[in-house]
């Protein structure tokens, strides 16, 4: 098997270069195949994983994300549909959301367990030319999400520090939209919303719980949407009930969860979609699960399977 590490230059503010010498003293003690490609710009990672599995004609390739969840999405739209391959994350960017649900960051920046790791099938979110592995949504933190990249560029800013300075200027301007939703071949309404997300795993935004109860093996994505019916100094105090996964069958806040295979969202005027962390503006947007469609490296000391197997973690919905 050829081992491609993907390696965003910049992820962590550049820290991600500290891990290299790591990486090829693990790889030349266990004899292996390995090359290390930097990218050079945006969406860079996704043209190399496509031509490097191009390349490989089926032999099989362990891809490894080294940066943030950007250069996840940038591997992920790469290799997908291609046989052979499997991603892995090696996390060094300042969110880190997708891999919280498989085990710690420790977990997943030990190299060795990462190359003895063993790949997963794991469900894909496909919304239109692009797949995310993790959530997609529109609405208030689809707006949020565009803004934070000109927040994670203030030196000294994490992750999660963006999304919640983003969260304040996106609160304090545009905290609501008019979409029409469909879910499955259920009948569509139109409401008022904070925001619409079709989850696959539990945390984006640097640890906001959106979607607390996904897992994203199941064959079934969580479509949660909070409706947009209280003002902004009652709206203020639930942030954190929202960030801690605690706003499903909560009183105070009016969100629904419903599992299916397919959302499609509408919107009179455009409005922000957030793939994993990558935004665009749009009027429509179709977020349809593809089962099992991609493998998934867990390091060996990541305890998700026996978690799942003891009920640790559950889809059940508390």
């Amino acid at each position: 098997m050829k081992h491609i590490f993907v390696v965003n230059p910049m992820a962590g503010k550049g820290s991600v270069m500290d891990k290299i010498p790591q990486i090829e003293q693990a790889c030349k003690a266990n004899d292996l195949d390995y090359e290390i490609y930097f990218t050079q710009k945006v969406y860079d990672g996704i043209d190399y994983c496509k031509k490097r599995c191009q390349e490989l004609n089926g032999e099989q390739a362990r891809f490894y994300a080294c940066g943030g969840d950007g250069t996840v999405f940038e591997v992920v739209n790469g290799i997908m549909g291609y046989e052979g391959a499997q991603f892995a994350v090696i996390p060094l960017g300042s969110g880190n959301d997708f891999i919280k649900l498989f085990g710690s960051q420790e977990d997943f920046l030990n190299v060795n367990a990462q190359l003895a790791g063993r790949a997963i099938d794991i469900d894909v979110i496909k919304c239109g030319e692009r797949y995310a592995v993790n959530q997609c949504s529109m609405g208030l933190d689809g707006e949020i999400c565009a803004k934070q990249a000109s927040f994670k560029k203030i030196p000294g800013i994490t992750g999660e520090a963006s999304y919640i300075a983003s969260l304040i200027y996106c609160f304090f301007r545009k905290i609501k939209s008019v979409f029409t939703i469909q879910i499955d071949d259920n009948k569509p309404f139109t409401q008022t919303v904070l925001f619409a997300v079709a989850g696959n795993s539990r945390w984006y935004g640097g640890g906001f719980k959106a979607a607390p109860f996904a897992l994203p093996d199941d064959g079934l994505l969580d479509f949660v949407v909070v409706e947009k019916n209280m003002n902004r100094l009652k709206l203020l105090p639930l942030i954190n009930v929202y960030k801690n996964g605690n706003h499903i069958n909560n009183p105070k806040i009016p969100a629904t969860l419903t599992r299916g295979k397919k959302m499609t969202v509408h919107s009179d005027n455009l409005a922000a979609v957030n793939m994993d962390g990558e935004c665009e503006y749009v009027n429509d947007a179709t977020f349809e699960i593809i089962e099992n469609g991609i493998k998934f490296v867990l390091p060996t000391t990541s305890g998700y399977m026996s978690h799942k197997e003891s009920g640790k973690i559950s889809a059940t919905i508390t």
